[in-house]
């Protein structure tokens, strides 16, 4: 018997579940409910851009915020920054009817990955932006390389700080670029006028005093805003206060931001040559008739302290 083409090449549906648990259908059917009344509610209580804007800047002027709301550490030689998770969540508040959120697809702990995705979604406009991503289960070290992760707890932490950066960006896929650029202006002004009426003699001093906890003195902080304390701006701050609250997070370490300088072999042989070269110092009377004596390095052990 000769059947129709499409019949000799169709593909059999998948097989659907035969049993769907009560517990699972109830989640289903309230999902669809909670997306319908959301909408809904967006559209009978619109945002206010004027109050929007209000609300944002009232929030980026204190400095708890503006603190958290920037990143910074150094890749390939360059350093990267920009904003933080907690910046965009905090945009998406004041914007109002914003749905946002990270879903863990699938985890395949025998291939060491998991399939995830992030999402925002502008209840308003029906402005949706997705992505979905492999995050391997795995770590990356200077020191170490790649390595597994086989604790649940890393597993998941890691997923976490990977789901975090692409739900930041699908935040401000539907943000309006101008919103987020005056917050960061709002921001950065409130890191540059710091904590407080402090001058800012005080509030230099005060960050030399927090650096030096950590182990940083004050010639590797010169060398970082590459002029003296004294000199120092409230841009400069600002920026030593970034590197202060990306150092707390662990996205940067002490060593990578403030580097120890080390004196290289070729250094050391530069100094040796340029010491041999000087004329040794000899013992007598000179030419104007006074008499030279060797230095303690020149008499060695014998020299008298």
């Amino acid at each position: 018997m000769n059947y129709p083409v499409e019949q000799q090449f169709a593909v059999p549906p998948a097989p659907a579940p035969t049993f769907v648990g009560q517990g699972t259908a109830v989640e289903q059917s309230r999902a669809v409910a909670e997306v319908q009344a959301a909408v809904v509610v967006a559209r009978q209580f619109p945002r206010n851009e004027a109050m929007a804007v209000q609300k944002m800047r009232t929030g980026f002027a204190q400095h708890s915020l503006a603190v958290r709301s920037f990143f910074r550490f150094s890749r390939g030689g360059s350093t990267v920054s920009g904003e933080t998770i907690q910046f965009a969540k905090e945009l998406a508040r004041c914007w109002t009817n914003i749905h946002y959120g990270v879903h863990e697809l699938r985890r395949d702990d025998a291939a060491g990955e998991s399939e995830m995705q992030a999402w925002a979604w502008d209840l308003e406009t029906n402005e949706r932006a997705s992505t979905t991503f492999i995050v391997p289960h795995s770590r990356w070290t200077k020191s170490n390389g790649s390595s597994r992760l086989e604790d649940p707890r890393d597993v998941y932490e890691n997923n976490s700080n990977n789901g975090a950066r692409r739900l930041r960006e699908m935040i401000f896929s539907v943000l309006p670029d101008w919103f987020r650029e005056q917050a960061k202006t709002i921001a950065t002004n409130t890191l540059e006028k710091g904590q407080g009426d402090k001058p800012l003699a005080q509030r230099a001093a005060d960050c030399i005093a927090h650096f030096e906890g950590l182990g940083v003195t004050v010639e590797q902080l010169e060398e970082n805003r590459a002029r003296p304390s004294e000199k120092w701006t409230n841009l400069d701050l600002g920026q030593l206060s970034i590197i202060s609250e990306s150092i707390r997070r662990g996205e940067v370490t002490v060593d990578e931001e403030f580097p120890q300088q080390r004196v290289t072999a070729g250094e050391i042989r530069q100094q040796h040559e340029q010491q041999a070269s000087q004329p040794a110092a000899t013992e007598g009377p000179s030419a104007d008739g006074t008499q030279s004596w060797p230095t303690a390095r020149q008499a060695g052990s014998g020299a008298e302290s």
